[in-house]
């Protein structure tokens, strides 16, 4: 029985599991770290993320023999070496939102409906490394110059395990410099930032062995929602997957590429096998539950924030919260949005605002879903809010939807492991392997009306955030 590794490098927490060829978790460790934040500017050492990397590796490789490893990460992070491979700066995190002006440029040269039809991006957001690489030539020719290698998170540490110079394609959909209908790198965009194609690596499929690190075959895994949606079987169209982590992501998939829509902002990503899913996200989720629990309950664990929340009413008594601790994104774009409670009186307590949170996410999940072109009847809900009964009621009930819990609630690392094994021959495919994916819990409508609830929320949410 061969044992695989799979690692899920978060925005804020790496996350490492051993499976064995059943698909069983025999191991999982989780290593937070904190970002640098500083106004529009986000970033993280490279160093530190390959210290925690190989720290899990060690980690799993004391209790059990690891035969391969694939590692995820998010799509935007970008790190930036010289020809020797040694860090330029601090990595740049997808949430930096640095680069607004030079997405503005990007939108006015090339339009919305080019680069949609090219890269599957219906926005052009400060977020995306074509804008941020933008950003260096116009801000800092000092490091742009200097400019040997462009790497993605995950690029950046299969390289630094094996010293392979390669890229998967689900990480580039979002770098807005990314073919997705035909593979390659967009060469109208990278002459556009000033690029030459060849500081970009290798461009390879999800689950191919690239190299060995230490004894462990290292293979090409898949961007963390794309990995996720494997680990949760989610990889027929007409299927439907929400992850609530840090942030939130609905996971679409489908056969063929839509056509653009001048008024959907949903983007198109390339998926795993060679097809295509509409990814709806938030720039916060479960992010805004870690901020109040570590600066207002420190004492209290998750379960406890559950629990006294559960003792409060539906609609939190009249307090109503939004999200947006890092900007708004879907279904509308406004980067300058901000987080608010709303309605304080003498009665609300602690309780009242972790409540007014779960709601808060659930009525984003609502008006996501409904901006989808079709209707779904369930939902196969993953990362750390399935773990909370109270939040996946709330969002059964908010959303009128069937909400599905699955065995394993990391998905993301299983996505990893699976993609290990597809890419050493253990498993003949990812959809061969769907059979280790095991549902647990579901979760009905119970007929509360949270129409009202919903309702408060997306009236302020226009009055402050949609002009």
């Amino acid at each position: 029985m061969k044992n695989l590794l799979g690692i899920d490098v978060g925005t804020t927490s790496v996350k490492a599991a051993v499976f064995n060829e059943n698909g069983e978790m025999l191991l999982h460790n989780t290593y937070d770290y904190t970002l640098l934040t500083s106004g529009d500017f986000v970033e993280f050492p490279p160093q530190e993320y390959v210290r925690i990397v190989k720290e899990a590796i060690k980690d799993a490789k004391e209790k059990y023999d690891i035969y391969a490893l694939a590692i995820d990460t998010q799509c935007e992070t970008m790190i930036l070496t010289d020809e020797k491979g040694e860090p330029l700066c601090n990595a740049i995190v997808w949430l930096d939102n640095r680069a607004q002006k030079e997405a503005e440029i990007i939108r006015e040269h090339f339009g919305n409906k080019r680069v949609y039809e090219v890269t599957g991006q219906p926005e052009i957001a400060a977020t995306w490394p074509a804008c941020k690489l933008l950003w260096l030539e116009n801000n800092r020719y000092d490091i742009f110059s200097k400019i040997d290698k462009i790497f993605l998170l995950e690029d950046y540490l299969i390289y630094s395990l094996t010293g392979e110079f390669v890229t998967e394609k689900t990480l580039q959909s979002s770098s807005i410099y990314f073919d997705i209908t035909k593979e390659v790198w967009w060469d109208e965009m990278l002459d556009f930032i000033g690029v030459d194609r060849a500081k970009l690596p290798k461009l390879l499929d999800s689950g191919v062995c690239v190299g060995e690190y230490d004894g462990i075959k290292v293979v090409t895994s898949a961007m963390d929602q794309s990995a996720a949606s494997i680990g949760a079987g989610v990889m027929k169209e007409g299927s439907v997957s929400e992850m609530t982590g840090t942030t939130m992501v609905i996971f679409v998939p489908c056969d063929k590429m839509p056509k653009y829509d001048p008024a959907s902002i949903v983007p198109c990503h390339y998926n795993f096998n060679g097809k295509y899913a509409r990814i709806l996200w938030t720039q916060t989720a479960g992010m805004v539950l870690k901020w109040f629990k570590n600066n207002f309950c420190e004492n209290f664990s998750f379960k406890e924030l559950d629990e006294i929340a559960k003792e409060v009413p539906a609609g939190a008594c009249g307090l109503t919260m939004l999200p947006h601790l890092c900007g708004s994104t879907m279904p509308f774009y406004n980067f300058d949005a901000k987080g608010t409670f709303h309605g304080i009186t003498l009665e609300h307590t602690r309780a009242h605002f972790v409540r007014a949170i779960l709601e808060a996410i659930a009525a984003q999940l609502r008006e996501n879903l409904e901006y989808l072109p079709f209707d779904i009847d369930e939902l196969i809900t993953m990362g750390g809010g399935a773990q909370s009964r109270l939040w996946c009621q709330i969002k059964a009930d908010m959303t009128g939807k069937k909400i599905k819990t699955l065995a394993n609630t990391e998905t993301a690392v299983l996505g990893s492991a699976i993609l290990a094994g597809v890419g050493t021959g253990v498993y003949k495919s990812a959809e061969d392997a769907v059979k280790l994916v095991k549902m647990d819990k579901e979760y009905l409508p119970r007929g509360e009306n949270y129409d009202d609830i919903y309702k408060r929320f997306v009236e302020l949410d226009k009055k402050l955030n949609r002009g």
